[in-house]
């Protein structure tokens, strides 16, 4: 008998992961895992994802620790050997009002949305099974033009971000030393943008790009990792501004959650939520939603 399919969405209990978590019931044939960090509320929404059919359970997951990552790694590994689908969605966003220094605006949301982010995958791409699919939550934020300090230190760095050889280990250091540049002032001369988001999310743009490189060497066939701009969603992290629904906003990232064995493409690519691959080094960056 065929291994009952998994999926995972991390920060499944609200806005885009929760939009995902209902496409994944719908479309998806096997259980569905909505991971949170708070277990209330990550409760509450399985129970309004029963009202969809049986398939969602839940499990604790914070992203932001390395105890919580492997302790669900091993439940998975445990209780079914191996999994299917994983959405990366779970993520943090400093409001444009925030008052806190610019350095510890940058540490923590590296921090979390690119490092967590790793971590999670680290401990669980071991685990995906042949024809897994992977499907990152990015931003337009993510696009590698967003590089944009003082030149010609911007393009440097976008050189970097860019290259077909960039390590993990180089994509690491990149982020430490944007980290390193916003705690001592330096970071706009040494060709940085003005947002740690945007910083987290090309971070999380390019690493999809690596990551996909090393499942192109896998003996796993056919593991296929992209990922998406969701849009511009009115969801708790956009202070609800956006125009889009977030059944609108999770329908490329459940797209490339859900997508066929043996694609040509996408693969480690940047896509916009209309589902458009986008050039990630080049542009152009469609029309903003």
């Amino acid at each position: 008998m065929a291994a009952q399919r998994i999926a995972v969405v991390t920060g499944g209990n609200k806005g885009i992961g929760f939009g995902v978590m209902k496409e994944l019931c719908a479309k998806f044939d096997g259980i569905v895992y909505l991971t949170a960090r708070d277990e209330g509320r990550g409760r509450a929404a399985i129970e309004e994802l029963k009202k969809l059919g049986p398939s969602a359970r839940f499990h604790q997951l914070d992203i932001d620790n390395a105890e919580s990552i492997a302790t669900f790694a091993d439940y998975i590994k445990k209780t079914y050997g191996g999994f299917d689908v994983l959405v990366n969605n779970a993520a943090i966003a400093y409001k444009t009002a925030a008052t806190e220094p610019f350095g510890e605006q940058a540490e923590n949301t590296v921090r979390v949305n690119f490092f967590g982010t790793l971590a999670v995958c680290r401990s669980l791409f071991p685990l995906l099974r042949p024809h897994a699919r992977v499907s990152t939550v990015s931003s337009s934020a993510g696009h590698l033009l967003n590089i944009n300090g003082d030149e010609p230190a911007a393009s440097a760095l976008r050189q970097k971000f860019s290259s077909p050889s960039l390590t993990e280990e180089e994509l690491c250091d990149l982020m430490n030393q944007f980290v390193k540049k916003a705690n001592d002032g330096s970071w706009k001369a040494a060709g940085w943008p003005n947002g740690s988001y945007v910083v987290s999310k090309v971070g999380v743009s390019a690493l999809t790009r690596v990551q996909q490189r090393a499942f192109d060497a896998d003996s796993r066939p056919d593991i296929v990792v992209n990922n998406c701009h969701p849009g511009y969603v009115d969801t708790d992290m956009s202070s609800h501004k956006g125009p889009l629904t977030i059944e609108e906003g999770a329908a490329c990232v459940a797209y490339l959650a859900l997508l066929p064995p043996n694609i040509k493409e996408p693969r480690g690519a940047y896509l916009w939520y209309d589902k458009q691959i986008v050039d990630w080094v080049n542009g152009p960056v469609p029309s903003f939603v």
